[in-house]
């Protein structure tokens, strides 16, 4: 759907640079029967560079998209009045460019989900932490000590937030359709707070995703184009499912913060332990899973809650994120690829498949 519209937007800002073409005598036009002034030229002109720049921005600059097609409807709307007889079905093309602004606007805006998203990352500093040292991971059973010092913790700063971009698809049911997305998320510790946003498409349009889990509290909304709210889910369910969802993402993407004291480990085998992760008034279990090489292999909970498709109801399922080829980014080794799966009744499905892009900790790559 993006690149259809792009593509009948990239025509429409094209036709514009036909005003300056006419007014210099470069091309006479004959179905552009107004004469053109050297000033409105420069209105055409200009009607079509922000068109050009709102199309780019589809996939450059989302947060500017909004405010560039306005100005490109503005001006094209100016040009198109002083040769209304001729280029009147140029106001086609400009509703839709508005159409396509005002998703922007309701998509990455004032008073969107993502500008609350920046907002809320913006509200906590990283400070200075010290270094990871083998003492500190003395405490821990052997298969978490292997672990961190396989993926590169050890003479490393202590996390104190982590920044991460993702790509992938998810579906709410094993029988709906994939919905690709991209992701950004930006986490902290001590204390623990996760925010995610994505922005994904079904049916070839935009639904933004925002979780929100600050101060023990958390929260879901989902909004279809920005603008139309689908789910706004929170409460002591919500709470405990993004405990477990918080503690996942420190197992995977944040190993260093597994030294934190709200973690009770319980050893297993040599490659398998289990934890209890305490965080504000939830207290949740999960079983890791190593390999040979030390690196962990899969993450399992029982619990997180599945929440229902009016986002209200849910219910308690086995949870699990297998995870598969190890990368390096920076000085980490990191999964690159995760799948979130749910076990049920009827049979396991995957419903998410993350790929990780990039990895900042404590703002440093």
């Amino acid at each position: 759907m993006r690149w259809f519209l792009a593509a009948i937007l990239l025509l429409h800002g094209l036709i514009h640079f036909l005003g300056p073409l006419k007014a210099s005598g470069l091309a006479s036009l004959p179905n552009l029967h107004k004469a053109i002034s050297f000033s409105m030229s420069l209105i055409w002109l200009l009607a079509g560079v922000l068109t050009l720049a709102a199309v780019a921005a589809m996939w450059l600059w989302p947060s500017g998209l909004w405010a560039l097609g306005l100005g490109a409807v503005i001006a094209s709307q100016i040009a198109i009045f002083n040769a209304w007889s001729d280029a009147k079905l140029g106001t086609l093309g400009d509703l839709l460019l508005l159409c396509v602004s005002a998703t922007g606007f309701f998509m990455y805006g004032p008073g969107s989900l993502y500008a609350q998203f920046r907002q809320d990352r913006s509200a906590r500093v990283t400070k200075a932490a010290r270094l990871v040292t083998d003492a500190d991971l003395e405490p821990l059973p052997k298969p978490v000590q292997r672990y961190l010092r396989a993926v590169g913790v050890v003479g490393h700063p202590h996390v104190q937030r982590y920044s991460l971009h993702f790509r992938g698809r998810i579906r709410g049911a094993p029988n709906d359709p994939w919905m690709p997305f991209k992701a950004t998320q930006v986490s902290f510790a001590n204390p623990s707070s996760r925010l995610f946003w994505m922005q994904a498409e079904k049916a070839g349009l935009p639904v933004a995703i925002y979780h929100r889990f600050v101060g023990g509290s958390a929260s879901m909304r989902v909004m279809l184009l920005g603008a139309l709210e689908m789910v706004d889910a929170a409460g002591a369910t919500m709470d405990r499912a993004e405990t477990v969802t918080l503690f996942n993402d420190m197992c995977l993407l944040a190993p260093a913060t597994l030294l934190e004291p709200n973690i009770a480990w319980k050893p297993v085998d040599d490659r398998t332990t289990e934890a209890r992760f305490s965080h504000g008034r939830n207290t949740i279990t999960a079983t890791l899973r190593f390999d040979d090489d030390g690196l962990l292999r899969d993450f399992i909970s029982d619990d997180r809650w599945r929440l229902g498709a009016d986002g209200k109801s849910a219910e308690r399922r086995r949870f699990s994120t297998p995870i598969r080829d190890y990368r390096n980014y920076g000085s980490f080794l990191l999964a690159s690829h995760g799948d979130a799966r749910w076990h049920l009744p009827e049979g396991d499905f995957t419903y998410g498949e993350f790929d990780l892009i990039d990895v900042t900790y404590n703002d440093v790559r």
